[in-house]
């Protein structure tokens, strides 16, 4: 009985150190510590040279043995990536990054963010895809994932993991050249009216997410904007976006449709956001009721049929530099005012409607309102704007922003409804001038939006 109460002893002490998860367990190391290389080594640069963008005719590699020197900056283990590798060449200052198809649904496990390997060329195809360039298996006039039982013969995984130092860019240094490396924005925030207490977003999580969903990052440096992109599969889509801001870390890649740059990040942890908002100092009153008195002011633009008709009426509707500006639009019988850069080829497209006088001098509890619909969202873009000084020119004007709800609109269709902004304006007294400033840049700043229903009222 003895001897069989210390072979079981023993058992259990094997299985439960067996059973131990370890680095080594999670990315098994070979034993071979040296891997030799056969064939020609090349840079990804090199690699994505063999594409020609202007017949876009897929390249296969065919009796070049030659592999493909690379890191791994991206990791699946969050979702956010799908049977994809993104690579890059050097660990830090990087300066070409390629997508590698790969039919494996945990790569994590194996090819970890940071891990050195080497690509075999030979049988491999390269095209672009949406504007990123990609590498994989010719399957007619595809490039699809390398399939499981070819990884192996493509992809040489080392023993180096290396640390991984994003490049750091502003986000109007956005360039193609960037494309699918590992970049760090830092003094960034999301949109304001991503994060209102009515409606706080999701990174992925929202209803109208089909399979990305879309967030403004904005610039607290320069203004400029880019988008978040995450994936509906992901793990952490319903995860609500942080409120402050700070850094961001990720993949640098295009949207869907190749109309502008975005921004995919491995997991939440590549959020750093530890600094206070950096929003303008919006016009701020103490006014005790901004929902009664008479009404001072309204435009409902059922009699605005035409431009004219709407200058004629006191508007002032400008483009600064001389393209579209808002004009009268129609839908099921009723009027509004609406603007949008789409079809347009203007970078930037600034457009402001300037509203006529409205005297304030013998009116307390002011309220100024208004109802705003967006379509075909691709930005927030709109912004409105008060004065009691207002010189006639919209860029000689000093103007006070006000906290204006702009909704985010579907993205691939008209909005369903206006949205409903409500503004104490009870400290602003004399002739005061409100105003709606645009400012798109065709094609991916091109929001759609539709105004109505702009009332004034008091006592």
């Amino acid at each position: 009985m003895k001897n069989f109460n210390l072979i079981v002893t023993v058992l259990f002490a094997f299985l439960a150190t067996s059973c131990v998860k370890t680095d080594d367990f999670q990315l098994p190391e070979s034993k071979n510590k040296e891997i030799n290389i056969e064939g020609n080594i090349t840079g990804i640069s090199a690699v994505k040279s063999n594409f020609n963008p202007e017949t876009e005719e897929i390249y296969v590699f065919s009796e070049t043995n030659t592999v493909m020197e690379a890191c791994v900056v991206s990791s699946d283990e969050g979702g956010n990536f799908y049977k994809e590798l993104v690579l890059q060449d050097k660990p830090e200052n990087p300066t070409a990054g390629i997508l590698l198809l790969v039919d494996d649904n945990s790569l994590f496990e194996t090819y970890n963010f940071g891990r050195k390997i080497y690509v075999k060329l030979d049988g491999l195809a390269l095209w672009s895809n949406n504007g990123v360039h990609q590498l994989g298996v010719q399957n007619r006039g595809d490039v699809v994932a390398i399939p499981p039982s070819r990884i192996d013969d493509h992809i040489i995984r080392t023993m180096e993991t290396a640390e991984i130092l994003p490049l750091q860019l502003e986000i109007s240094e956005f360039n193609e050249r960037h494309e699918n490396l590992f970049i760090k924005v830092k003094n960034v925030q999301f949109n304001l009216n991503l994060l209102r207490e009515q409606h706080h977003y999701t990174f992925a999580g929202e209803i109208t997410d089909e399979y990305d969903g879309e967030r403004q990052l904005e610039s607290c440096r320069t203004g400029a904007s880019a988008m978040l992109s995450t994936s509906t599969f992901s793990g952490f889509k319903s995860l609500y976006l942080p409120e402050n801001s700070g850094s961001v870390k990720g993949i640098l890649t295009r949207n869907f449709y190749d109309d502008y740059f975005v921004i995919a990040v491995n997991s939440p942890d590549d959020f750093n956001f530890d600094e206070d908002r950096c929003d303008p100092e919006f016009l701020k009153c103490e006014g005790d009721n901004i929902r009664g008195g008479s009404l001072i002011f309204e435009e409902n633009f059922i009699n605005i049929a035409s431009l004219s008709a709407l200058e004629n009426n006191g508007w002032t509707n400008i483009n600064v530099n001389g393209g579209k500006a808002f004009e009268p639009g129609t839908f099921d019988g009723n009027r509004y005012i609406r603007v949008s850069a789409y079809n347009t080829e203007e970078t930037p497209m600034e457009v402001w409607l300037v509203s006529p006088p409205i005297d304030l001098d013998e009116v307390s509890e002011a309220n100024l309102s208004f109802e705003i619909m967006s379509s075909y969202d691709n930005a927030t873009i709109l912004s409105v704007l008060v004065t009691e000084e207002f010189t006639g020119n919209v860029l000689t004007t000093n103007w006070r922003p006000v906290d204006a709800v702009i909704p985010i609109g579907p993205t691939n269709q008209y909005g369903k409804r206006f949205v409903k902004s409500e503004i104490d304006i009870t400290c602003l007294k004399g002739d005061i001038h409100f105003a709606f400033r645009y400012l798109g840049a065709a094609p991916d700043k091109s929001t759609t939006y539709h105004i109505d229903n702009i009332r004034i009222s008091g006592n």
